[in-house]
């Protein structure tokens, strides 16, 4: 019965990561839809270039909320039926790759980002704020902030192994969990690193010419 649980919680939470909020944000706002133009990723970003900020924060906060729920569910009403730590960081990855390989979407999803720092989020919220530092030091030096991104996620698991036993109590589990996001979204990035070894990747804050 409890392995029937795991399955489900992990199921449960790929399906909502399936859930494009890009999509079904500009639908609901009567935007154009995002997988349309610009770079065609349905994410906060490409929403963003349709000119509503209002749409973009939704997105972007709704794709990082569908990250974080599972996992804190899963902490939170899990230990009653067996469920740890280790399968919240499952359920986590689900969400992440339903994010990317969305179901309900033809299977065509986003980079994952900000779904990504809902699941780190979710795991810890010391881990999180690492994270996200780190992010924002390589954006304040870089201007790059598809860098920056794929950067803050190589280091997440680093971080959380080097601060096992003295941040938090870390599992082979989680640690999986955050290597294979990192490696998913480097993946996902591949077009916009090849853009910055071309010297040709949009920098933030930085008009084309």
């Amino acid at each position: 019965m409890e392995m029937l649980i795991q399955v489900g919680v992990v199921l449960a939470s790929y399906l909502v990561g399936s859930l494009s909020f890009a999509v079904i944000v500009s639908r609901l706002m009567g935007l154009n839809d995002p997988r349309s133009y610009g770079s065609k990723n349905p994410g906060a970003t490409n929403v963003l270039r349709s000119g509503s900020k209002k749409a973009a924060i939704l997105t972007l906060l709704l794709d990082a909320l569908k990250g974080w729920l599972p996992v804190a569910m899963v902490l939170a009403y899990g230990p009653e039926y067996g469920l740890g730590p280790q399968v919240a960081a499952l359920a986590g990855l689900a969400a992440f790759l339903g994010h990317l390989y969305p179901v309900f979407f033809g299977f065509a999803g986003g980079k994952g980002v900000a779904t990504a720092v809902g699941v780190v989020i979710g795991v810890n919220a010391l881990l999180a704020l690492a994270t996200v530092l780190t992010f924002a030091i390589v954006v304040f030096f870089s201007r790059y902030v598809s860098l920056a991104s794929m950067v803050a996620a190589v280091f997440a698991p680093v971080f959380y192994l080097f601060g096992d036993g003295v941040a938090w109590q870390a599992s082979a589990p989680e640690v999986l969990s955050l290597a294979v996001m990192a490696l998913l979204l480097v993946w996902r990035h591949r077009e916009n690193i090849n853009r910055l070894l071309a010297g040709t990747e949009s920098q933030l804050g930085k008009k084309k010419a």
